[in-house]
This record gives structure tokens, C-alpha cells and sequence, in this order.
């Protein structure tokens, strides 16, 4: 079994980094997710005591107070630290410029997601899971989707 320092690479692609006892995370060590976020944490038998998420983007995640993207304050992320875009250049994710998403999908932060197969991929196209009905609802009611449909301009008469 695995003990002492080391790392391992689950089969989604995140890395762990850390101590490691009996052949499971124990002690001080992080999760390195393929998006770019991580995860610092004290493990005990493979379960995390205390620990911090930080998003790619640097962004820590705080469970308590909370403020980011609360109903007040829509900026993203970037915008809160480099300031906002110009008022006709508009910002649609926190990544500028944001990934193209695939015809027919949307992007649901870590990746995209086919509403027909129900299927999320990263955004290397790898499978990371199926979404039940309560992430699909979510996703096809609040994230960002490929256009369809050709929009076109029509004056009025």
C-alpha cells in the first residue's frame, strides 16, 4: 500500500498531492483538479478534517460570509480584480474571452453539457459524469448555451 509522501492520479484526471498511510490521504495534502482549482487539506483516513477549495482563478472558496455571485454583486471574479470591461464590451464568463461552446450545448462552468445525452465533458471534451434531473434543470435554466437559432435584425416597419 502507499505510505509516506507521493501523488496520485485518479482515473478523471485529479491529482493528488500529500501524505499518504495504509494506501489512503492522511495527513497534509491537496487535490489538483483538471479545471485548475484545488484543494488544500489535514486527511484522515481518507476524509478531509479542514480544508480550502480555490478555484482556478485564485478565488477562495469561504463558506461563511460568502459574497461572491450573491444576488447583490454579479460581477465575475476577474472583474472584481481587474475592474469592468468598457459598457458595450460585455463580459459573458469569468474566462474572457469565454470557450466556444459546442453546437447545441452549454457551458456549465467546469465543462459542457449536451442536454440530449446528458452527459457533462470538460472542456477537453473528456467525460466527467451524467447529470440527474435536478442539474439538468439547473443547467438548461441558468448557464450559458450555444446558439441555435439564427438572430437576426429586423427593423421596425
Amino acid at each position: 500500500r502507499m505510505e509516506g509522501e507521493g501523488s496520485y492520479t485518479l482515473p478523471t484526471g485529479t491529482e493528488y498531492r500529500g501524505a499518504l498511510k495504509d494506501g489512503m490521504f492522511h495527513g497534509e495534502g491537496e487535490l489538483l483538479f483538471p479545471n485548475g482549482g484545488r484543494y488544500r487539506a489535514v486527511w484522515h483516513r481518507g476524509v478531509p478534517t479542514q480544508g480550502k477549495y480555490t478555484f482556478a482563478d485564485g478565488l477562495e472558496y469561504k463558506d461563511k460570509k460568502w459574497h461572491y455571485c450573491d444576488g447583490y454583486d454579479r460581477r465575475f471574479y476577474t472583474e472584481i480584480c481587474s475592474g469592468l470591461k468598457p459598457a458595450d464590451i460585455s463580459q459573458l464568463t469569468n474566462l474572457d474571452p469565454p470557450k466556444k461552446i459546442p453546437e447545441g450545448c452549454y457551458d456549465c462552468g467546469e465543462g459542457f453539457y449536451n442536454p440530449e445525452t446528458r452527459v457533462i465533458v470538460d472542456y477537453k471534451l473528456r467525460f466527467l459524469r451524467n447529470a440527474d434531473d435536478n442539474e439538468h434543470e439547473w443547467i438548461v435554466r441558468t448557464c450559458r448555451k450555444a446558439w441555435d437559432e439564427t438572430i437576426e435584425h429586423k427593423p421596425k416597419p
